[in-house]
């Protein structure tokens, strides 16, 4: 499930194998993008913005790709055989003399100027892996609706770049707060914009997450032994989201109508 930490991986993965080089394969297979052709410009650098890539190209043009849930970009030497899907989920394939890169379901591809890159990712909250991160900014951006669960500002992109619904979990454990507590009756929201910067910096550099709570529903609290619990919740897109907790060390709002969820 791609995170700011997956994508930011990604991104130096594509920008060794790709940056600095020339294209000598150029293949997007989305239907407005399928007569462009690349080969012989040189990629210039792969640069993450919270959970979009952009590859920038020679002449001023920037491949812009989201992985959303399921995709993935992987590397290959010459000669290997490719993995990572079937050959009908590739949706684009970047090629030097060394190396070539294949997107797999990337939900998103489309070319623009690199100069209009704000037209995709200026909309974003300061990166918490990013060199614009601004922890006051992103504060400001949690708190600017104080009625807005905890867990739903964090997924909000607008406010900070690069939560996803893993590390959501992982940040309101670390703060011991419940995913659904309105931001505005948080004791200390800083601690919030402390703990993801440094959740996502600590698995930036890991092929495996490191997390506490998500996914363990029924398992022991790593803090307390509490068995942790699980209920879903919907994102800012009104979607359903698997979310884990602790009872003890997440305890539940004095008041309102919150979602108990379930033990295992």
């Amino acid at each position: 499930m791609p995170e700011g930490d997956t994508v930011w991986q990604a991104a130096r993965r594509l920008d060794d194998a790709l940056g600095g080089r020339e294209l000598i394969r150029s293949d997007l297979r989305v239907p407005r993008l399928a007569t462009v052709d690349l080969t012989g410009r040189t990629v210039l650098d792969v640069t993450p913005r919270g959970k979009h890539l952009l590859t920038r190209i020679e002449g001023g043009l920037t491949l812009h790709s989201h992985l959303r849930m399921e995709g993935s970009w992987r590397i290959f030497a010459p000669g290997e055989r490719w993995r990572g899907g079937r050959s009908d989920q590739i949706r684009a394939i970047l090629g030097t003399a060394d190396r070539t890169a294949v997107g797999y379901r990337l939900a998103v591809l489309e070319l623009l100027r690199t100069r209009d890159e704000h037209r995709v990712v200026g909309h974003l909250g300061p990166d918490l892996l990013g060199p614009d991160w601004d922890p006051d900014l992103a504060l400001r951006n949690l708190l600017r609706h104080p009625a807005r669960p905890l867990g739903e500002a964090l997924l909000d992109q607008r406010n900070l770049a690069g939560v996803g619904n893993i590390y959501k979990s992982e940040i309101c454990f670390a703060v011991r707060a419940v995913p659904w507590l309105p931001v505005g009756e948080l004791t200390d929201p800083a601690r919030v914009v402390v703990a993801a910067k440094k959740i996502l910096e600590a698995n930036r550099e890991r092929t495996s997450r490191k997390v506490y709570v998500y996914g363990r529903s029924g398992q022991p609290c790593p803090r307390c032994g509490t068995a942790l619990r699980a209920t879903t919740l919907r994102d800012p897109a009104g979607s359903e989201r698997p979310t884990y907790w602790c009872p003890r060390c997440q305890p539940n709002p004095p008041a309102g109508n919150h979602p108990q969820g379930q033990s295992s």
